[in-house]
């Protein structure tokens, strides 16, 4: 009989890490399943319970060297402290990724089940925070563009005027009126946009007023066949669901309404687009907000060369964070989408201020 394996103090010291990071990460799913109700509610404490599983295995393997409790990862502790505050979508992107990242693959202490349960928690969280993503893709999606723009915009009209030699307070003003129109300019395009979207999907809605025909269709010939092969059923399905159909509205003494799982796709579809209202305050809002940082060291009175490098660096660090967040919330790696958000919008800001140094000299 083999003889068990007797742990090295590493081993001793990644069990002990491992059991705080279960520890932590439960307690993240608990906090956040205070605040919600329902299924997501009972979904979240069957993640913590598993996570107790798994804290369990690590106690084991321990024994008498558990040792004392000891805080889990900083980016778990962090979790945590942003689940018991606001528990939203961002915190579940962030579980999210904190699952993809587990090395009990790795690691030949896990069990392969444990390894299995981090990879399906993965996609148990992934399918939450896609409820959220779904609720405020719309807007979000006006408000990064709108906040992009504005600071990609306004720092390459900033920095090309700049680059041509003309007094600071004629660059003040040009950033201002680019911001204002830009941020106009946003507002209404968005508004058009997404009320376009929404006005096209509900020409596929079915119209409400057709249920009134339906108790006078012929059984036998069943036109409403037609209606459910044209929404993507087989010949087969089609016509026996509308033979369910006809036999309920026969049966039925009023009017029979338009059946509710046709209209599913067109609600989730005018969902995900969100307002036009909401979507035009959003771009104007950001589009505004991320337009004043590269003016703002002309609002404080500074001019030239100075001005230039502290525009530069409140919109690079603006396009950090606006990268990072999009990065999050999509599941991706932050660093990556942040560095290239940051090598966009420099790059065209480069380009405008190379043509403003070409023009200054040329009208020098």
């Amino acid at each position: 009989m083999e003889a068990a394996r007797v742990p090295s103090d590493s081993d001793i010291r990644r069990w002990r890490r491992y059991l705080a990071d279960e520890q932590a990460e439960g307690a993240v799913y608990r906090d956040l399943a205070r605040r919600r109700s329902g299924e997501e509610r009972e979904i979240l404490l069957a993640l913590a319970e598993a996570e107790g599983r798994h804290e369990a295995h690590w106690r084991q393997l321990l024994g008498e060297q558990v040792g004392a409790s000891r805080p889990g990862a900083l980016r778990t502790r962090l979790l945590g402290f942003l689940a018991r505050r606001f528990g939203s979508v961002f915190v579940l992107a962030l579980a999210q990724r904190a699952e993809a990242r587990s090395p009990y693959e790795a690691d030949l202490d896990a069990t392969n089940a444990m390894a299995a349960d981090e990879r399906i928690h993965e996609e148990v969280v992934r399918g939450l925070a896609a409820r959220g993503r779904l609720r405020m893709s719309g807007t979000f999606r006006a408000a990064v563009f709108g906040i992009n723009d504005g600071l990609v915009s306004n720092l390459a009209l900033v920095l090309g005027i700049g680059a041509t030699g003309v007094p600071a307070v004629t660059i003040l003003f040009t950033g201002l009126a680019g911001l204002l129109a830009g941020a106009l300019s946003m507002g209404a395009g968005e508004y058009v946009s997404v009320r376009s979207q929404r006005e096209l999907l509900e020409a596929s809605s079915p119209n409400p007023e057709t249920s009134s025909a339906l108790p006078h269709l012929d059984l036998e010939a069943n036109e409403l066949t037609l209606v459910y092969r044209a929404r993507g059923m087989s010949p087969v399905e089609a016509q026996q669901h509308a033979r369910e159909v006809l036999r309920g509205v026969a049966a039925a003494t009023g009017a029979v309404a338009v059946p509710e799982d046709s209209l599913a796709s067109v609600i989730d579809e005018h969902e995900a687009i969100g307002t036009g209202i909401s979507a035009a305050v959003s771009s104007f809002c950001f589009f505004a907000s991320g337009a004043l940082l590269p003016v703002l060291p002309y609002l404080l009175g500074m001019q030239g060369l100075a001005a230039i490098i502290v525009a530069a660096l409140l919109v690079g660090l603006a396009l950090l964070g606006t990268g990072a967040v999009v990065g999050l919330l999509s599941g991706a790696p932050p660093l990556k989408r942040a560095l290239r958000q940051l090598a966009i919008g420099f790059g065209a800001a480069a380009v405008t201020y190379l043509l403003g140094l070409v023009f200054g000299t040329s009208l020098g």
